[in-house]
């Protein structure tokens, strides 16, 4: 250190570095103001820290170390202070890079800073009597400290409880304030021995006996650390071994465990630990109560939420904010929106934050009156440039279904990050508008940012949804260029679009191929094979999965039973029944609801109508599931009936309701009930649904009302494809096969592209009507015109035209002549028009056709004994019921049976 001669004076060195002594010119020139500049190259050499060593007044020492670190003490051992006068203007030149002074009576001083000087000047000098340096004299210290622990005590405090780091002293003298710590590296070896034979604390083990407490157990990183490995149960043991002590928990305890059992949603530890909140008096702090809010919340209890909020003396910004995002997370948006006003009525400014979680709330279509009003908030205080914001405003017009307003928004956005394309496409997708969603993509990628996982499996899913098999093979190779293909949830949506783009042999083989498969995994291959009418691998798949220990969901057996009900497949319905009971999953809504459906589509509607009563819960698709049951199996008075019991009940019926109940109608021709279903949906403002509307107009024409349907059809203010199909259909069904023939033509010109139903109904009218030219004129259009490939379906529509009108031998050599094979409903047909005619060698080479491809089904020997009958041959008559003896065939047939040969058992 190089110094002036002239303004500094050496006093000497001490600690390993030089002391200098020189005028402030900034104290009071009047008087003489020292200080001491320590500079110290060996940070060991000083006793613990840099300090800061009171001298007489007017006299200030600074010690400054490399480190800047400063800290107050009373030791002067190391240093001999001196007086001395230095001109006022002196200033000596030092060579060093910072200088700083202190001053007593600073007006910038803390205010803890005068108090503890005055301690400092009243207590002893803890090293006033000379004991060595370095760490001899360390040593010696830290065992006369020991010994004055363990002669008293309780001069001591214990911190061990309540220190939040390692760094803090487990004993602290009341007095000087010294630390020890009970694994120092200081200690004398007698201390071990000395602390294991004191009690330090017991607690109740798990099998009743009486077990010390380690010494590293108890304290605040231990139920850090339990709480994070979620070790709920050990660390409110813990908790409670804490309340217990004369020290008190921290508060940083009580956070950790509600922390953790709101990750776990574990709701009776929470409430345990509200129980030793409230036993420690610590119920009025605001901190533990916004916490409490928090967890009730996210363990799905609003009530203790509220009740907690309800008694707070006081909330601050986030206790209001706590209990927002519980109504919020459950759906309450009016309740959501009252509190967030409530809270601006005391003042309370809303922030960031806060308009995010209730943005959140009102993304549903009920609250996009008061997402608009946030959104007028949200500019007024100038936060609509924060991304945060503008991202959960895209988000929430998506969600309510304004896209264009969301994109928009979305376009003005100054800044956009992923998050923000990622909630328009979102948008996009998840309001049918998959190719828009394919379009901003694109738009990305050409911005250069970068997609995530989020939004590929969003785009993955608009794939599946448009059946767009080319541009999902081309996201599943960018998906292996950026690194994802190993995430579980996009292999699982990849499985789940290239299932649902029928493409089951791929969707299997990259199942098969994942490094990581969950229960949502082997769900979307199951739903792949449901979805594409393979309901049998679905159950083998489902075997598969119980054998490799992976325990299904919900969801996993509600596909099941969708797969079983598609396959009338009861015997495997009743297993998966049990296994739902076995794991407790019986309770569940949607599966219970799932399940009455399995049943009345495999014609058990008892024992689906035994399960409806029996659940414990019921929301409206439980019974839509078991009215439309009723309706499938020809029972619409059940349907009805059921219907009365449920407005009873003061369950509110939907859309889905009232076309089931209209299907109900329709097949009863109960028109005057129809006609009240149809003034109930009027009330309740269902009319201009479309789905709703073509029921309706299918109800009017099956009851013979062509004039009050048509009149309905033209009326509606949204037509798809349904509705023509159900205005044509209805024609056909009344004989009016030329009003059917001009309304197809009609749809034609308005632009509306025929589907295969379309051509069925338009073939059924053509046939009923006798209509052999016009029919033949169709068929033949399907495919030139329209691109619409006959099925099975057609072929016996065509059948029925040439059968009915007589021409036998050309429906026999049509279906000679057909692409695909014929099934039994085409020869059927044909047998049916060579009884109608009484044709018998066409009708028994139509015969040997059914029954070889349905041995057991009696319907065709009823035909054509009918035939053998009306023709008087006794002796074929005979032979046909001796072959159905002996084929083992009973004459029983059924309800579908017996409709199909009405007027035919007589001859039997």
């Amino acid at each position: 250190m190089a110094m002036s001669t002239t303004t500094t004076t050496l006093i000497g060195r001490g600690g390993g570095g030089e002391v200098g002594l020189c005028f402030n010119p900034n104290d009071d020139p009047r008087h003489g103001s020292l200080f001491f500049l320590f500079l110290s190259a060996d940070p060991s050499s000083l006793p613990h820290r840099s300090l800061l060593l009171l001298c007489p007044p007017r006299l200030i020492i600074i010690l400054r170390r490399p480190t800047y670190d400063y800290a107050l003490s009373s030791s002067s051992a190391s240093l001999t202070c001196a007086t001395a006068l230095i001109p006022p203007r002196g200033r000596p030149r030092m060579d060093v890079t910072r200088k700083e002074a202190l001053w007593i009576n600073n007006r910038f001083n803390p205010h803890w800073v005068r108090a503890r000087l005055q301690f400092q000047q009243r207590k002893p000098s803890a090293f006033s009597t000379p004991r060595g340096s370095g760490h001899a004299g360390r040593l010696v210290r830290m065992e006369q400290l020991w010994q004055e622990f363990f002669s008293d005590p309780s001069q001591w405090w214990d911190n061990r409880l309540t220190k939040k780091t390692p760094k803090h002293p487990d004993f602290k003298h009341k007095r000087t304030l010294e630390g020890l710590w009970v694994d120092g590296s200081l200690n004398p070896s007698w201390v071990k021995e000395k602390m294991a034979s004191m009690t330090l604390g017991h607690i109740q083990s798990g099998d009743g006996l009486r077990s010390r407490v380690p010494d590293s157990f108890c304290n605040g990183d231990k139920l850090s650390k339990l709480c994070e490995e979620g070790r709920l149960k050990e660390a409110l043991h813990m908790l409670e071994l804490m309340v217990q002590q004369t020290t008190k928990p921290p508060i940083h305890a009580y956070v950790c465990l509600l922390k953790g059992c709101s990750r776990r949603k574990a709701l009776a530890e929470g409430k345990q630990v509200h129980a030793l909140i409230v036993q420690s008096v610590l119920d009025s702090n605001i901190f533990l109560a916004n916490n409490l809010v928090r967890m009730y919340s996210k363990c799905g209890s609003v009530l203790h939420a509220h009740k907690v909020f309800s008694n707070m003396p006081q909330h601050d910004l986030y206790s209001w904010t706590a209990i927002i995002s519980a109504y919020a997370d459950r759906g309450e948006v009016e309740e959501a929106i009252n509190l967030f006003y409530q809270m601006q009525e005391t003042g309370l400014a809303p922030d960031k934050v806060l308009f995010v979680v209730v943005l959140k709330a009102c993304a549903t279509l009920a609250g996009l009156e008061q997402g608009r009003q946030l959104h007028s908030d949200i500019i007024k205080r100038g936060f609509q440039s924060d991304v945060i914001v503008g991202n959960t405003l895209v988000n929430m017009y998506a969600k309510c279904g304004c896209t264009e307003d969301a994109r928009e928004l979305f376009d003005n956005m100054r800044e956009r990050n992923v998050v923000s394309w990622t909630a328009m496409i979102a948008g996009y997708a998840q309001n049918g508008f998959g190719k828009e969603a394919l379009v901003l993509y694109e738009q990305m990628k050409q911005e250069g940012v970068q997609p995530d996982n989020v939004t590929f499996v969003l785009l993955l899913k608009a794939c599946a949804s448009l059946a767009a098999l080319e541009q999902g093979k081309q996201l599943h190779s960018e998906i292996i260029k950026c690194g994802f293909q190993s995430n579980v949830v996009v292999g699982s949506t990849l499985v789940d679009m290239y299932a649902k783009c029928g493409c089951t042999e791929d969707a299997r083989e990259l199942f098969d191929n994942m490094s990581e498969r969950n229960v949502v995994s082997w769900n979307a291959m199951i739903a792949g094979y449901a979805h594409n009418g393979l309901g049998k691998d679905a159950l083998a798949l489902y075997e598969q999965m119980i054998q490799e220990g992976l325990q299904p969901d919900n969801v996993t057996f509600v596909l099941l039973l969708k797969a079983c009900a598609s396959l009338t497949a009861l015997e495997q319905g009743r297993q998966l029944h049990c296994d739902i009971i076995k794991r407790g999953l019986q309770s569940d809504v949607v599966v219970g609801s799932t399940l009455v459906d399995m049943y009345a589509k495999c014609g058990c509607t008892e024992d689906a109508r035994e399960l409806f009563d029996n659940m414990s819960e019921r929301d409206v698709v439980s019974w839509n599931a078991m009215i439309a049951g009723y309706a499938q199996n020809g029972l619409g008075m059940d349907a009805l009936a059921l219907y009365e019991q449920m407005k009873q009940e003061g369950m509110q019926p939907n859309d889905v309701t009232f076309v089931l109940f209209l299907n109900a109608c329709a097949s009863l021709a109960a028109l005057e009930q129809g006609k009240q279903l149809h003034s109930e949906i009027i009330r309740r403002g269902l009319q201009s649904d479309v789905v709703v509307g073509n029921t309706l107009v299918d109800m009017y024409a099956k009851c013979g009302c062509t004039e009050d349907a048509r009149e309905l059809f033209d009326n509606m203010s949204e037509r798809n494809v349904v509705s023509w199909n159900a205005m044509i259909a209805g024609y056909a069904q009344n004989g009016l096969a030329q009003e059917a023939l001009a309304l197809f033509e009609q749809m034609q010109g308005e632009g509306t592209k025929p589907n295969e139903v379309t051509y069925i109904s338009v073939l059924s009218a053509c046939a009923h009507s006798g209509l052999v030219d016009q029919g033949r004129y169709v068929f033949d259009s399907m495919c030139k015109n329209h691109g619409v490939t006959p099925t099975k379906e057609h072929y016996a529509c065509m059948v029925d035209l040439l059968g009915r009108a007589g021409f036998l031998a050309d429906a026999e050599l049509f279906i000679n002549k057909m692409p695909i094979q014929p099934n039994s409903v085409v020869w059927m047909t044909l047998l049916g028009a060579a009884r109608n005619h009484g044709h018998a060698e066409i009708g028994r080479r139509a015969f040997d056709r059914v029954v070889k491809l349905e041995p057991k089904n009696a319907a065709p020997y009823v035909l054509l004994a009918n035939i053998y009958a009306g023709a008087g041959r006794k002796d074929e008559l005979a032979k046909i019921r001796n072959e159905m003896e002996e084929a083992g065939v009973k004459k029983c047939l059924g309800a579908a049976g017996s409709k199909l040969i009405t007027n035919c058992m007589p001859f039997l």
